[in-house]
C-alpha cells in the first residue's frame, strides 16, 4: 500500500499535513491467473472442464470465501466431480466446492477431461485489483477497484502501462484485451478522514492472463497418404469453450495461394473429391469469428499425393473384332484396370512406325475413331498407356474386314460363236470383290434356274443345254449376308439344229446367224425344220440367201396351221416358207467378187424342181 502526503485543506484554521505511514516493502506484481491457455485436445478425446467462480472475481481478500463449480460441455454438474488443489486430490465429490486458500484448482467431471488450472487468491491488502473470471481475447473484461472500506473511497482512478485510464466514483471499469496482452493494470483510491486527512491508497500491479477465444487451427488430412484420384477430406481443426458455444466459427481452406472449395463456410471439413498428383503441395486453413472479429490461420502442411502405376491394358474394339464391316467407322478402346492420374494414350498398329493417334487424360481409358476403314486399314493394333512410370503396352488384336460383294459380271461361255440347240453353256458369275462365303444365284428372265456357294469368295458357274426355249436375257446375283449385287443383263439367241444342205452349191457356206422365228418355232416337240430351198442365182447380184425352211406338219398337228402370205391371199396346207436372213453384199468388200462368182449361174427353184432336173 502506498501513501501519499496529502494537505488537508478541509481544516479552518490552516493547512495541515498528514505524514505518511513507515514505508513497507515494495509492491509485488500480482499476476491474475484467469484461465491458463488451453492445450490442444486429442482427437476423440472428452472435451475439457471449465471452472467457474463465485463472485466471478478470482481475487479475494483475506477471510472471505470463493465458490467454484465445474461445468461440463453441456451444463454444469451437480454430483461425481473431481476436485484438485496444486494437483492434490480432494475428497469432495459434490458439483460445488467452498476454498479460502490461494492456490491452482482443476476440476473434472464424468463427460469431460481435466480443465484448465485457475489461480485464485486471497490478499491482506487495504485495496486490491479484480478481474472478472473468465475472460476471452477481444471480450470484456471487468475490472473493480475495491477496498477494505468501500464507504471511505472518494475517487477510484484507472491505470494501463502507469498511464491514467479514468478517474470515477464508480467501481468498476470495462476493457477489452487482447490475447497475450502483456499490458499491466493498477488502481488508485483516494478519500478524506478526521484523523488522516486526504489519503490515496494504490493496488498491486496486475497482469491479465486472456484465454485465447478458439486456438489457432491445425490442418489435417483424411487419409493422411491420398491415393491420386481417389477423395480426400481436409479439417480444420480447432474448438471452443463450453461457455463460448454461441460464438459461430467460419472456416475457408487454401492449396498454396488459392482458395479451395466456395470459400468461407460454417463447416470445418471440405471434401476434395479428386486428388491429383502435382508433387508435394502447401496445404493450410483459417477460422475467424464475427462478433468479435477474431482471425487465425493454420501452420502450413505439406501433403503428398500418391501415384498408382497404370497396369493391365487392354485393347477393345468396337464393333466387336470378326464383325467390323469396310466403310464402317472403327473405334480402338484403350483402358486400364488400375492407374491414378493424367494417363497419356496412345494407338499402334504393326508396321507402322508412327502412331495413331495419342490423348492424355484423368480417365482410365480413352477411344481413338477410324472412319470409314478400308480393307488396307487391317492388320494388328495395339494400345499404350503411360502415367509418368513408363508405357504399359496391350496385348495385340488382330483386325479383319467383312467386305460386302461388288456387283458381279456375268459372262456365258459357249461352244461356237453362235449358240444352237443342242450346246452346253457356262453361264460364269464372279464378284471381284467380296468377304466369302459368297453366294451365286442365276436367273433366267429373272426365273431361278439354279444357285452355287462358293465357300472361299471367288467365282461360280453353272452348267446349261440348251434348247430353244432358252434364248432371252440372263443375270447372276452374289450375296455374302453383307448385301445382294445383282449383275448386268447379258443376252443369248438361239439357232436350230445345223441342218445338211441339198444340192451342190459351189462358193463358201454362208455365215451362221441367229434364227429369230415365230413364238411357235421354239417349240421342237411340235415341229421340225426341213430344207426346201438351197442357194441359187437369184438374178440380183447384190443379194445372197443363206437358207430358206419350211415346216410342215405331221399327222395330228393341229388344225390352225401356220399360213403363208402371197399377193395378199391365205393357202392353208400350204409349205410356210421362212426367209431367215438376206444379206446385199457390200459394193466395197473385197470378198465381193468371190461372192458373184460363188453366186453365178444360180437361181431360186424348189428342190423339186432340181431333182427333176437331174
Amino acid at each position: 500500500m502506498f501513501c501519499e502526503h496529502r494537505w488537508d485543506r478541509s481544516l479552518a484554521f490552516g493547512e495541515r499535513v498528514f505524514p505518511c505511514p513507515r514505508p513497507g516493502p515494495a509492491p509485488m506484481l500480482l499476476w491474475l491467473l484467469l484461465i491458463l491457455a488451453p492445450g490442444r485436445q486429442p482427437a476423440g478425446a472428452l472435451p475439457k472442464a471449465l471452472l467457474l467462480l463465485k463472485p466471478p472475481w478470482s481475487t479475494a481478500f483475506e477471510g472471505e470465501t470463493v465458490t467454484l463449480f465445474c461445468k461440463d460441455h453441456h451444463s454444469l454438474a451437480w454430483e461425481y466431480v473431481s476436485w484438485y488443489h496444486n494437483e492434490t486430490p480432494l475428497r469432495k465429490q459434490s458439483g460445488k466446492l467452498q476454498i479460502s486458500k490461494s492456490g491452482h484448482y482443476r476440476c473434472k467431471t464424468q463427460r469431460s477431461s481435466l480443465s484448465d488450472p485457475v489461480h485464485v487468491q486471497f490478499l491482506s491488502d487495504w485495496l486490491v485489483l479484480q478481474a472478472s473470471h473468465p475472460a476471452f481475447e477481444k471480450d470484456k473484461v471487468v475490472l473493480r477497484c475495491r477496498g477494505k472500506e468501500e464507504e471511505d473511497i472518494m475517487e477510484r482512478t484507472y491505470y494501463k502501462n502507469e498511464e491514467k485510464i479514468r478517474s470515477s466514483k464508480d467501481s468498476n471499469l470495462t476493457v477489452y484485451p487482447a490475447f497475450n496482452d502483456d499490458s499491466t493494470y493498477h488502481c488508485t483510491a483516494s478519500g478524506t478522514s478526521i484523523w488522516w486527512g486526504s489519503w490515496t491508497k494504490t493496488s498491486r500491479p496486475l497482469k491479465i492472463q486472456v484465454q485465447e477465444l478458439f486456438p489457432s487451427p491445425v490442418l489435417t488430412a483424411s487419409p493422411s497418404w491420398p491415393i491420386e484420384g481417389s477423395p480426400m477430406t481436409l479439417t480444420c481443426e480447432t474448438w471452443l469453450p463450453p461457455q463460448t458455444s454461441h460464438t459461430r466459427l467460419q472456416f475457408c481452406f487454401f492449396k498454396e495461394h488459392q482458395a479451395l472449395g466456395a470459400g468461407w463456410s460454417n463447416s470445418p471439413e471440405l471434401q476434395i473429391p479428386t486428388t491429383w498428383s502435382e508433387g508435394a503441395a502447401s496445404y493450410w486453413c483459417q477460422a475467424r469469428t464475427v462478433i468479435p472479429r477474431i482471425l487465425k490461420t493454420s501452420p502450413r502442411s505439406q501433403i503428398r499425393v500418391h501415384r498408382v502405376p497404370v497396369s493391365d491394358v487392354n485393347l477393345e474394339t468396337q464393333p466387336p473384332v470378326g464383325q467390323l464391316i469396310e466403310g464402317e467407322d472403327l473405334v480402338l478402346i484403350c483402358s486400364v484396370a488400375a492407374g491414378t492420374g493424367t494417363v497419356t494414350f496412345s494407338w499402334h498398329r504393326e508396321g507402322s512406325e508412327r502412331s495413331l493417334g495419342r490423348k492424355t487424360q484423368n480417365t482410365l481409358s480413352a477411344e481413338l475413331r477410324i472412319a470409314s476403314v478400308r480393307e488396307q486399314d487391317a492388320g494388328r493394333y495395339y494400345c499404350a498407356a503411360d502415367n509418368m512410370d513408363g508405357p504399359v503396352l496391350s496385348k495385340r488384336i488382330r483386325i479383319t474386314l467383312r467386305v460386302p460383294v461388288s456387283p458381279p459380271v456375268l459372262t456365258i461361255r459357249r461352244p461356237r460363236s453362235h449358240a444352237v440347240e443342242g450346246d452346253v453353256v457356262e453361264l460364269h458369275c464372279e464378284a471381284q470383290r467380296g468377304s466369302p462365303p459368297i453366294l451365286y444365284r442365276f436367273y433366267h428372265e429373272d426365273v431361278p434356274l439354279g444357285s452355287s456357294s462358293a465357300p472361299s469368295g471367288g467365282e461360280a458357274s453353272l452348267n446349261l443345254s440348251l434348247t430353244a426355249e432358252h434364248s432371252g436375257n440372263y443375270s447372276c446375283e452374289a450375296n455374302n449376308s453383307l448385301g445382294v449385287q445383282r449383275s448386268k443383263m447379258v443376252s443369248l439367241s438361239i439357232t436350230g439344229a445345223i441342218p445338211r444342205n441339198i444340192g451342190s452349191v459351189p462358193g463358201p457356206d454362208p455365215p451362221a446367224q441367229a434364227l429369230h422365228g415365230p413364238p411357235s418355232l421354239s417349240r421342237p416337240a411340235l415341229m421340225e425344220l426341213q430344207p426346201l430351198y438351197s442357194n441359187v442365182s437369184p438374178g440380183d447380184d447384190d443379194l445372197v440367201y443363206s437358207q430358206i425352211w419350211s415346216r410342215q406338219h405331221r399327222e395330228g398337228s393341229p388344225a390352225h396351221s401356220p399360213r403363208t402370205h402371197q399377193k395378199g391371199e391365205v393357202f392353208h396346207q400350204e409349205p410356210a416358207i421362212i426367209y431367215s436372213e438376206v444379206k446385199r453384199a457390200d459394193p466395197d468388200d473385197p470378198a465381193r467378187q468371190d461372192h458373184e462368182e460363188a453366186a453365178e449361174g444360180y437361181e431360186n427353184v424348189p428342190c423339186a424342181s432340181l431333182a427333176l432336173d437331174h
